[in-house]
């Protein structure tokens, strides 16, 4: 297998530095030798190297299955390097001002929520300033109220988390794409919510 950096119709020219990736061509002794391959930073070079790789090693599939565990581990790093992540982690900061209607309070609250290409969800919120009494992810987009997606579980007077095996259905996971679900944990004094932090992708 010929590194593309080798070959003079590479997509790739050598200043274009980035990921770096070892491939083992295993079919012949001689072949058997780790070849480094510099890749340009951007995705859309990225997206063409994996398409030549799979050219190269197509020809090898039927001889060896380590063609094509070489293959998938270069998607699953180059995925990661260009920020095609599987889950997408979304950072929240809750707030009294965007409940609908705001809230006076000095309570507050962040977290982190992950929701995956599967639409299986995890993450938590923690909370400072009051007394919760149920906490939920909510169906509904800024400045608007929605029903309840996913129930929240209590781990600590002052935790919250995303349950074991939830997962968003097709329209939810369709609103979570659009910045249409919200944390939103309750409290005596606010039952309806005391702060609200939207989700936003």
């Amino acid at each position: 297998m010929q590194c593309l950096l080798d070959n003079p119709l590479s997509p790739f020219p050598d200043y274009l530095l980035g990921l770096t990736v070892f491939v083992i061509a295993p079919t012949r002794p001689e072949l058997r030798r780790q070849r480094r391959c510099q890749i340009g930073s951007t995705a859309r070079y990225r997206l063409r190297f994996v398409q030549s790789m799979e050219e190269h090693m197509k020809p090898m599939l039927g001889k060896t299955g380590l063609a094509f565990a070489g293959l998938t581990l270069i998607a699953g790093v180059l995925a990661a390097g260009t920020g095609l992540a599987i889950a997408g982690a979304t950072k929240v900061t809750l707030s009294g001002a965007q409940e609908v209607p705001p809230v006076q309070t000095s309570a507050a609250g962040t977290g982190t929520i992950t929701v995956n290409d599967d639409k299986s969800v995890s993450g938590s919120v923690t909370t400072t300033g009051l007394k919760a009494t149920m906490a939920h992810i909510h169906e509904g987009a800024a400045g608007k109220n929605g029903g309840v997606a996913i129930p929240l579980e209590k781990k600590s007077e002052n935790e919250w988390a995303v349950p074991a095996g939830a997962k968003l259905n097709d329209a939810q996971y369709k609103s979570y794409k659009a910045g249409d679900l919200y944390v939103n944990v309750h409290s005596d004094a606010h039952k309806a919510g005391e702060i609200r932090g939207q989700l936003k992708p």
